[in-house]
Order: structure tokens, then sequence, then C-alpha cells
């Protein structure tokens, strides 16, 4: 028998078609834009433009620069409160 709250749970959790991704980085790399990160999470949106501009509506620390990839999509990043940088993709 499976507890209420993981039920819960997997109700809530639907990924959409398409791959997860675990992808290792370098010891030294800076695509974190910090030593001290390690991993970093990334999240698919549907409308990066306004993912990105929502997140600077409410004051988080949102990075300027966007970078496209051509038959992979659009990226930005976004710096939450304890310094992680976040990945926000929004597929092409």
């Amino acid at each position: 028998m499976v507890p209420a709250r993981l039920i819960a749970v997997l109700a809530v959790w639907r990924q959409k078609a398409g791959p997860t991704v675990f992808a290792m980085f370098e010891s030294e790399t800076d695509y974190f834009r910090s030593r001290v990160q390690r991993t970093m999470l990334n999240f698919r949106v549907r409308d990066l433009e306004a993912m990105l501009a929502q997140l600077r509506d409410k004051g988080a620390d949102v990075a300027e620069e966007t970078q496209d990839m051509e038959g992979v999509g659009r990226f930005g990043w976004v710096t939450d409160p304890a310094g992680n940088r976040v990945e926000l993709w929004q597929p092409a």
C-alpha cells in the first residue's frame, strides 16, 4: 500500500515528454559563476522572457544575459537567496 502523502506527491509531479539530464562539469568550471556551487537545478519553462520578467518584478537576482542554443532552446539564470545559480530552459 502506498502512503497517502506519497500519492499526493505523485499526483503533482508529471514530467512532460523530453529528457531528464544529469550533466557532469569539470571541477574547475565557471559555468555556475561560483567555485563553491557544485550542482545546478534546471527548470523547464514555457516562456523564458515572461518567467524572467516575473522573477525580476519580485526582486529576484536575475542575470541580464540569456543564451540561445540552436535546436536545444533558450536559457536564462536566476540566483536563489542562498547564492546558488538556477537555470531556466525554454525548449526549442
